[in-house]
């Protein structure tokens, strides 16, 4: 299994690889942080990858004449779409014009990985919406369509863990890959107030580290990354 995934977020891209290479040993995953590296990896080689993951917003995207460009000009690749808001209208478009694929990012590691499985096999993969406003996050109120097994669950347990609302605050930079110097000042806290936080936010999660708390609040939906 060879993938490309782009997204311009190193967390989500470094998060992402770990828990496919966790599944799949053999798998190859090429990291891009734009659509032009994209362009540029497809320009030199756009016979040997099973699935392109892009990230719905990020450097180099414009709306989805990027994504109609992309399709046309490799229509032997498969795009899958990603994003951690989803517009409905977004999803139907990006599905007409040709993408195998649309992920929410608020998916579990799990479910993410079925569903790519499942993607790989040539299903379709969309989560379908069962709400009438304009934008929601893609967990609120769904169900998926041609899924099997990869029944995505999408659940807010902050309650469960005990997070504090700032510990939850924090948690959310975390995910983005921000230093604590960035949470402290986007918080007008002070750095040992924030190693605080994270240490607290580790102990709730069981985790070890500040990444494995980052891959625990993806995977069960504690925060929202777009």
């Amino acid at each position: 299994m060879k993938l490309i995934v782009a997204d311009d977020h190193a967390l989500f891209r470094d998060l992402f690889s770990q828990f496919v290479l966790g599944a799949e040993a053999d798998a190859e995953i090429i990291q891009c942080k734009s659509a032009f590296e994209v362009k540029d990896l497809l320009k030199k080689d756009d016979t040997s990858y099973d699935l392109v993951i892009m990230d719905w917003m990020m450097p180099g995207v414009d709306g989805l004449s990027t994504f109609r460009d992309l399709f046309n000009e490799y229509p032997e690749v498969d795009f899958a779409i990603m994003s951690g808001v989803i517009e409905p209208r977004h999803i139907k478009d990006i599905m007409d014009l040709g993408a195998i694929a649309y992920f929410p990012k608020t998916m579990s590691s799990k479910s993410f990985l079925k569903a790519i499985e499942l993607v790989l096999t040539g299903e379709r993969f969309y989560p379908v919406l069962d709400y009438n406003s304009t934008m929601q996050p893609s967990y609120f109120g769904e169900r998926t369509a041609n899924l099997s097994e990869a029944q995505a669950q999408y659940d807010f347990k902050s309650k469960e863990f005990k997070l504090t609302p700032r510990e939850k605050e924090v948690l959310g930079y975390l995910v983005t890959g921000a230093t604590n110097k960035d949470i402290a000042r986007a918080l007008d806290l002070q750095i040992v107030t924030i190693k605080l936080h994270v240490r607290g936010v580790c102990k709730k999660l069981s985790a070890q580290n500040r990444t494995q708390a980052a891959l625990k609040a993806q995977e069960l939906g504690l925060v929202q990354k777009s």
